[in-house]
């Protein structure tokens, strides 16, 4: 049963989840130390002069950080189980991996106590997380965080469950970029230096289009079955030869928001570490255009996944090289 459990858990998925959270860590790490610090109140673009707090980067709050958004990934994962399993989108005809209600392993109710449960102990962290960053002082930012926690709860549960669910109307695309990208990246930062500038969506919006193309790929792979569910997806409303051109502007896009955010911070060529990771992405792109058949998509997943995360280690490397 447990395994079945972990299997739900969709591990594999995990990385991608927590590279918002390490890119947000490693530019506010990278900004606290006074000898790395970047002025960038010269760059008509930023804006805002991030101010210097001193000392170093809190590591419980990074703990806490990956801790509640692999919360968040694995209620997702479950409702998103649950979702497409009552519904009956999960089918014999499914192309990707089986789920656990699809095969029986484990039944709505269970799956829905496993639900309440992450969500319960993904909230309690929250909380812990809140109140590492920010304690007594700041009352306004620890409420505007608890509505965020309480957001992302329910755009996990929301994705496919229920009558309203947003990820059978086209929607998922806008909430994994606006969750795994600006939220992750932009919140993470927030946590350490209680405040963003406008330099910092370029990151994020790096990891939000990643993110992105992957939910672009299971969308294209589950096509034919979304459409016989009458599940939505933008996939669906613009069909596969659409949907490939748009995955080019997503890779594509997340390479120009990397570059531009790192010429505008530019110390040493180290901080184009980066783009080693878009050595397996341009191979991907590749393959994505000689794909007819939507069962190749499935390993292409895994791909643009892993190397979210590598980019996401190699930027941070990068930084303090």
């Amino acid at each position: 049963m447990i395994k079945d459990y972990i299997q739900a858990a969709r591990l594999r998925t995990l990385p991608l989840s927590i590279s918002g959270i390490i890119v947000g860590t490693s530019i506010a790490r990278f900004e606290l130390q006074p000898e790395n610090y970047v002025d960038t109140s010269s760059n008509v673009l930023f804006f805002v002069k991030p101010y210097l707090l001193g000392g170093d980067t809190n590591y419980t709050i990074f703990v806490l950080a990956l801790l509640t958004t692999i919360g968040f990934q694995i209620l997702s994962n479950f409702a998103n189980d649950y979702g497409d399993g009552v519904k009956g989108t999960d089918n014999n005809e499914r192309i990707g991996p089986k789920r656990a209600l699809q095969t029986g392993a484990i039944q709505p109710k269970e799956m829905m106590k496993a639900i309440i449960i992450t969500s319960l102990i993904t909230f309690g962290i929250a909380l812990w997380l809140i109140y590492e960053s920010f304690g007594k002082d700041n009352f306004l930012y620890s409420v505007i965080f608890l509505f965020l926690g309480i957001a992302s709860i329910g755009a996990a549960i929301k994705y496919t469950m229920g009558k309203s669910a947003y990820g059978y109307s086209g929607f998922g695309d806008i909430f994994v970029f606006l969750f795994f990208g600006l939220l992750s990246v932009l919140g993470t930062y927030f946590l350490y230096q209680k405040q963003i500038y406008l330099g910092l969506f370029f990151p994020a919006f790096t990891i939000g289009l990643l993110s992105t193309a992957v939910l672009n790929l299971n969308n294209m792979r589950d096509i034919d079955n979304d459409r016989n569910a009458a599940k939505n997806t933008l996939v669906v409303k613009i069909g596969s030869q659409k949907a490939k051109t748009y995955h080019y502007f997503l890779i594509f896009g997340s390479l120009l928001f990397a570059l531009v955010f790192t010429l505008f911070t530019f110390r040493n060529l180290g901080q184009f570490l980066f783009l080693i990771a878009y050595i397996p992405l341009g191979i991907h792109v590749f393959k994505v255009k000689k794909i007819t058949s939507p069962r190749e998509f499935d390993p292409e997943l895994k791909k643009v996944a892993l190397s979210t995360f590598l980019f996401a280690i190699l930027f941070s490397i990068g930084l303090f090289l």
